[in-house]
């Protein structure tokens, strides 16, 4: 502790002042803002400039930092010859009803068993957590088998969305954080409403929902990445190639284009997502507020 009661950290404010040590510890800081930068951008610069630059600058030189000739048409030329447009249409598509099936199951899920609390609920919430313990890969014959001939109804859900969509709203780990989420808001707000005569419906619309921004960004954040990389499940039920996302199109004709055009097609690709983040990012890292409620 300090004179003034202040937990000393590893420099003292003394030491803070001499300035060798205020030049040394600034430059590291500098030096490790610089190195994460290069490692968070690295990648998608290069790509950039690989996507407009030629074959043979590729070959030549992969890790120049400039393309000698800007071939700017290469991204004109992937989007309309290698159909990125088409399969980046069908990866919104998807991405968006991934995003409204997890939002709808992870926030009625979560507010069945932290706020309405049935009698059978902790059994619920055991089952869920033991199955964050199974390696999707075993579920995937059975999952396959039950889009094939749907149980009760009867059809199949090869060739359409919701054999993605279904799947991927049945996350137990999205129904878990946003229970844990719900279980943290004060309990005095929902026995106020119950006084008042509140309905369960209303309380959900009226009451929970405005309070789970942060919840509601982490799952929609999480729903969407998921259903942009996802590559085997989507190639195994939509073998439709006019259907297929980015993730699926672009590896299949990776060995029949030059490098470049599909380069400018991965560019295309992760371009959208970026922009996303960045419009929205100040919802996405409102959800640091989980911390509190997954720790209950």
């Amino acid at each position: 502790m300090s004179a003034r009661g202040e937990d000393r950290g590893l420099i003292s404010a003394a030491d803070r002042r001499r300035p060798l040590v205020r030049w040394t510890f600034g430059s590291g800081q500098v030096l490790i803002l610089v190195l994460l930068a290069l490692a968070g951008l690295g990648p998608i610069l290069w790509l950039a400039k690989a996507a407009i630059s030629q074959p043979h600058d590729l070959a030549s030189n992969p890790l120049g930092l400039w393309s000698g000739h800007p071939q700017w048409q290469n991204i004109e030329t992937a989007w309309s010859r290698l159909r990125v447009g088409p399969a980046l249409i069908n990866t919104v598509w998807i991405a968006l009803g991934n995003w409204a099936v997890s939002v709808l199951v992870a926030t009625t899920g979560g507010y069945a068993l932290a706020i309405l609390r049935p009698r059978y609920a902790k059994v619920i919430d055991g089952a869920l957590l033991a199955t964050l313990f199974i390696p999707g890969v075993i579920s995937l014959v059975p999952l396959y088998l039950t889009v094939i001939d749907v149980p009760i109804v009867g059809g199949t859900l090869i060739n359409t969305y919701w054999a993605i969509w279904l799947p991927a709203g049945a996350s137990a780990f999205n129904v878990i954080i946003t229970g844990r989420f719900f279980a943290q808001l004060p309990a005095e707000l929902f026995e106020a409403a119950r006084i008042d005569g509140v309905g369960n419906f209303r309380m959900f619309t009226s009451l929970v929902l405005p309070l789970s921004g942060p919840i509601i960004g982490v799952v929609s954040l999480l729903s969407i990445i998921a259903a942009w990389r996802e590559y085997l499940w989507p190639k195994l039920v939509l073998p439709d190639r006019t259907k297929q996302p980015l993730s699926v199109m672009l590896p299949s004709i990776r060995d029949n284009v030059q490098i470049n055009l599909f380069m400018a097609g991965l560019l295309i690709s992760v371009v959208l997502p970026i922009i996303i983040f960045l419009l929205f990012q100040r919802y996405f890292l409102r959800g640091a507020g989980l911390a509190g409620g997954i720790k209950g």
